[in-house]
């Protein structure tokens, strides 16, 4: 069953956990602006992360709060996505067609 959250400190365990860093798309990541962000992980031969560039933390989350998004997450499992708050909420009231 996924959860969402927006605590840092659940985030980065969970993430940690399970070998993932924190990336930016390459294409987007600019000096002064971080662009896209993912949860990269490096040692899965599935994950996408040569389109990724791994970032800080604190690079990371500045962007998670500016764009005010949610880690929905399963936490057994690599599944995670970046979904908007609004999103998040909505869903939580049974609107499963609500996407950002």
């Amino acid at each position: 069953m996924a959860k969402t959250t927006n605590d840092h400190d659940e985030i980065r365990r969970w993430a940690e956990s399970h070998g993932g860093k924190p990336a930016a798309v390459k294409r987007t990541h600019r000096s002064g602006d971080t662009g896209i962000i993912r949860i990269m992980f490096p040692d899965n031969a599935q994950s996408e992360h040569d389109s990724l560039e791994e970032i800080s933390w604190d690079e990371f989350f500045e962007q998670f709060e500016d764009s005010q998004l949610t880690l929905l997450y399963e936490e057994d499992s690599l599944f995670n996505k970046l979904i908007g708050r609004d999103t998040a909420e909505k869903r939580a009231q049974g609107d499963n067609r609500a996407a950002r």
